[in-house]
C-alpha cells in the first residue's frame, strides 16, 4: 500500500495587530519516509486549492492558502497549498480562494423523513405535540414511498447547510437507507423499537426482528451505519431494552435513544424505574454498547459522572428543546466531564429546519445566558462539536469529523462574500471560529463532497431532482392536510386518533332518580337477596369537556378511587386506595325514552387514560369545563335474566346537587334495551323510588344547572 502524504503546520499565529500584515504561518512538516516512487508528483482526483483549510485536527491546524487532496473516497493530503502542489497535481481542480474550506457538518439527532410533518402541530407541549398530532398522522400516512420522499427532502436541506452526516431515528429505516445511499450522503441510522404498535411495526418482537434484518442488510455499507432506536424509556420495557442490548451487542450496533428530554420524564422514571433514565439504562447495561443519548437535557449530576465513565455520545438539540419549553441542556458540565457532546436538530416537526449553522449558533449562546458567563462554550469549541465532537458522539470520529489523511473526504465549502460575512479580521486563531458560528449563514455553502463524491456544486444539488421531490412532497402534504381537517372538525375521529379507544355496547338503558335517603334504599337493595357480582365503594372525580358548534359529543376524564376492603353499606375512611383513570367520549344523544323517564342513549367510546388531565385539556382544547366529585357505592347484580348496575351516588361538587340513585344496563341489541328497560322500571318499584323523581340528564348537566 502506497503511504499517503500528510502535511501538518502550527497553529496561525497572529504578528500584529495591523490589517495589512494577515496571516504569516510557522510551517512544522512532520518527517515523514517516502519510497522512490513517493518522490514524484502523485496523481489525484480532485485537488481544492486557495481557500482557508480549517482542519479540526488534534492541533486545530488552519491553513491559509491551504489545499486538500482526495483520491478516490479519502483524502490523501492536507497541508499548506504550496506544499501540497508540490506533492500531487490533478486534472479536477477546484479553485476556493477566499473561501473555507471546513470538515462536513454532523447533524447528531434527527427524524429525517419527519420533513413531511414540518408546521403541522406547533407551540404545544411535548406530549401533546409527539402522542395527540405526530403518531397518529404517521399511523395513517407513514410508508416507504412517505420515508422516500421526506428523506430525500430532508438531505436537500442538509446537504445545501453544509451537514455530510446525520444520524436518524425513524420507521422504515430501510428505505431511509436506501434514499440516503443514493443521494450520497453519511448516516447513522435507527430503526425504531416501540412497546405498542408502529407503522412498521405491529409488536416490540416485530420490531426487533425487523431491526435485525435493517442490521444485516445495511452493516457493510460505505455511508449507512445501522442502530437500534429505541424511542425511550417511557415507550418500551425493561424486557424490551434487554433485548436491544443483547442485538446491540451481538451485532456490534449503536443504539440511539431520547434520554432525559423533559422534567416530567424524569419524575416519572423514578416512580415508574426506581432511578431517573440515564442510571436506569446503565442498571439494564445498555451503556455497555455504543450508546447515542439525544438531549440529556435533564440529567443529573451523578448521571454525568456515569455517562463520562462509558464512551456514550450525547445529541444536543437547542431550537427543539426551546421550542417545546423542555429546558437547557447542562453541555458544559457533560463536556467538562470528558462526554463527548455533537449537536443536532432533532425533526423538522419539531425545530422545524435542518439548519445546523442555526443550532451551532444557539450551542454557543444558551450557556452564555443560563451561567451568565459570556465565556462559556466559546465559538471554537461549538465548532468541535459540530465536527470532530460531533463524529465522537456518533462514534465514528476515526473516520469523519476532520480533514486529515486517511479519513474519508467529507468537505465543506463555504463562502465569504455575503454582506453577513464582511468585514473579516485576523487577530487570533479564534476568529475563523467566531465567524463560522456567529456570522455564517447555510446560504455560504457552496461545495460539498461525501465520500470524496461531490454532491453540491455551486449551490446546485447534484444527486437530487429536488423540484420532483419538492411535488411529491405537497401532493403527500395536501392529503394530510385533508386528513388533519376532518379530524380536527370531529371530536370522535379525533378522540379515536390518539388510540386506546374502543366502542363498548351500542346501547346504553338507564334510569337517574333523586332520593333524599340513600341508606334507605341501599337496605331495601339488600332485602331483595339478589345475586351480587360485585360490589365497591368509590370516589370518583370527573371533568367534563364541553364543545360548541352541532356536535353533541363530549368527553368525561374520571379518576375513579375505589376502597379496596369495604363492605356493603359502608363508607369508611383510611381503607386502601386504588386508583384508575379512564377517558369516555360520550355521545349526549337519546334515541329513546321509556316509562318511568328510562331512557335509551348510544354507547360511548371509553379508553384507559395513560395521559394526564393536562395532555388531555391542550389537546381537545374544550370550550368549557365542568367538575363533578361524588362518593358512588356500586352493586352489579342479577336481576331476572337480566345483569344490571345499580349506582348509589352522594354528590359532593357542586354542593347541594343531592343524591341519586342510578340504574343501567348496556346491550347490543333494540329489542334487548327494550326488555332491560322493562326490568330497570320493576326494579325501580321494588326499590321503593319514586319514577316522578326520575332526572332525564347526566351529571354533567345537573352540575351545568347548579353553577347558573
Amino acid at each position: 500500500m502506497r503511504k499517503m502524504l500528510t502535511f501538518h503546520v502550527s497553529r496561525i499565529t497572529p504578528i500584529a495587530a495591523s490589517p495589512n500584515v494577515g496571516f504569516e504561518m510557522l510551517l512544522q512538516t512532520n518527517a515523514t519516509l517516502f519510497t522512490e516512487q513517493e518522490k514524484f508528483m502523485r496523481q489525484v482526483d480532485t485537488l481544492i486549492t486557495g481557500g482557508t483549510v480549517v482542519t479540526m485536527n488534534a492541533r486545530r491546524d488552519v491553513f491559509s492558502p491551504g489545499a486538500v487532496a482526495i483520491q478516490g473516497h479519502q483524502i490523501v493530503a492536507v497541508g499548506p497549498e504550496d506544499r501540497v502542489r508540490q506533492m500531487v497535481t490533478s486534472d479536477h481542480l477546484v479553485d476556493v480562494t477566499g473561501k473555507l474550506v471546513v470538515p462536513g457538518f454532523i447533524n447528531a439527532h434527527t427524524h429525517v423523513p419527519m420533513t413531511l410533518l414540518r408546521g403541522l402541530a406547533d407551540d404545544l407541549r411535548l406530549d401533546v405535540w409527539l402522542l395527540g398530532y405526530m403518531m397518529p398522522v404517521e399511523r395513517e400516512f407513514v410508508g416507504p414511498d412517505f420515508v422516500d420522499v421526506g428523506t430525500r427532502l430532508g438531505c436537500a436541506e442538509m446537504l445545501l447547510s453544509g451537514v455530510t452526516t446525520f444520524n436518524d431515528m425513524y420507521y422504515y429505516e430501510e428505505d431511509v437507507a436506501q434514499a440516503t445511499a443514493e443521494v450520497g450522503m453519511r448516516a447513522v441510522l435507527g430503526q425504531t423499537v416501540l412497546k405498542f404498535p408502529s407503522p412498521d411495526a405491529g409488536s416490540y418482537e416485530e420490531g426487533l426482528a425487523r431491526c435485525r434484518r435493517f442490521i444485516q442488510q445495511w452493516q457493510d455499507h460505505p455511508l449507512i451505519t445501522p442502530a437500534i432506536a429505541p424511542h425511550a424509556p417511557y415507550t418500551t420495557t425493561a424486557e424490551i431494552l434487554q433485548d436491544v442490548l443483547k442485538l446491540a451487542l451481538e451485532l456490534d450496533a449503536p443504539i440511539h435513544i431520547h434520554l432525559s428530554e423533559t422534567a416530567l420524564e424524569v419524575v416519572e422514571a423514578k416512580r415508574d424505574f426506581g432511578a431517573p433514565p440515564i442510571e436506569y439504562l446503565d442498571r439494564l447495561g445498555l451503556t455497555e454498547a455504543r450508546l447515542i443519548a439525544a438531549h440529556c437535557v435533564h440529567i443529573e449530576p451523578h448521571e454525568i459522572k456515569l455517562l463520562a465513565r462509558t464512551s456514550a455520545g450525547v445529541a444536543h438539540n437547542p431550537s427543539s428543546n426551546l421550542k417545546l419549553a423542555s429546558g437547557f441542556a447542562p453541555v458544559v458540565e457533560m463536556r467538562e466531564a470528558g462526554i463527548p457532546v455533537g449537536i443536532g436538530t432533532d425533526g423538522p416537526a419539531s425545530n422545524n429546519d435542518l439548519d445546523m449553522f442555526e443550532e451551532a449558533r444557539l450551542t454557543s449562546f444558551l450557556p452564555k445566558a443560563v451561567r451568565s458567563d459570556p465565556t462559556a462554550l466559546p465559538a471554537a469549541d461549538v465548532f468541535a462539536m459540530l465536527t470532530i465532537e460531533g463524529a465522537k458522539a456518533l462514534h465514528l470520529d476515526h473516520v469523519i469529523g476532520s480533514l486529515e489523511a486517511g479519513k474519508y473526504a467529507d468537505i465543506v465549502v463555504v463562502d465569504q462574500n455575503a454582506p453577513h460575512a464582511i468585514p473579516r479580521f485576523h487577530l487570533s486563531a479564534n476568529n475563523i471560529y467566531s465567524h463560522l458560528i456567529y456570522a455564517a449563514h447555510a446560504s455560504d455553502v457552496r461545495h460539498v463532497w461525501v465520500h470524496g463524491r461531490q454532491l453540491v456544486q455551486d449551490r446546485e444539488l447534484l444527486t437530487i431532482d429536488l423540484p420532483q421531490v419538492q411535488a411529491r412532497a405537497r401532493d403527500i402534504a395536501e392529503r394530510i392536510n385533508v386528513f388533519m381537517s376532518q379530524r380536527e372538525g370531529s371530536l370522535l375521529i379525533k378522540t379515536i386518533a390518539i388510540g386506546g379507544f374502543e366502542q363498548s355496547e351500542t346501547f346504553e338503558v338507564q334510569v337517574k332518580v333523586r332520593v333524599e335517603d340513600l341508606p334507605s334504599v341501599e337496605k331495601r337493595l339488600q332485602a331483595l337477596g339478589l345475586e351480587v357480582i360485585k360490589h365497591s365503594v368509590r370516589q370518583q372525580f370527573d371533568t367534563y369537556f364541553l364543545f360548541n358548534g352541532g356536535d353533541n359529543r363530549y368527553l368525561r376524564y374520571r379518576e375513579d378511587n375505589e376502597l379496596v376492603g369495604s363492605e356493603p353499606g359502608l363508607n369508611p375512611p383510611g381503607l386502601t386506595v386504588h386508583p384508575t383513570y379512564s377517558i369516555t367520549l360520550m355521545e349526549g344523544i337519546v334515541e329513546r325514552e321509556y316509562q318511568d323517564s328510562i331512557i335509551l342513549t348510544r354507547s360511548r367510546y371509553t379508553a384507559k387514560a395513560t395521559y394526564s388531565l393536562r395532555f388531555y385539556r391542550e389537546y381537545f382544547q374544550p370550550e368549557q369545563e365542568v367538575e363533578v366529585v361524588k362518593w358512588r357505592t356500586r352493586y352489579r347484580v342479577h336481576y331476572e335474566d337480566a345483569e344490571l348496575a345499580i349506582n348509589f351516588d352522594h354528590v359532593t361538587r357542586p354542593q347541594g346537587l343531592g343524591d341519586f340513585v342510578e340504574i343501567k344496563a348496556r346491550t347490543w341489541s333494540a329489542s334487548d334495551a327494550e326488555h332491560k328497560a322493562d326490568l330497570i322500571s320493576k326494579l325501580l318499584r321494588e326499590l321503593g323510588l319514586d319514577p316522578s323523581q326520575s332526572v332525564r340528564a347526566e351529571y354533567v348537566h345537573l352540575a351545568q344547572r347548579a353553577v347558573v
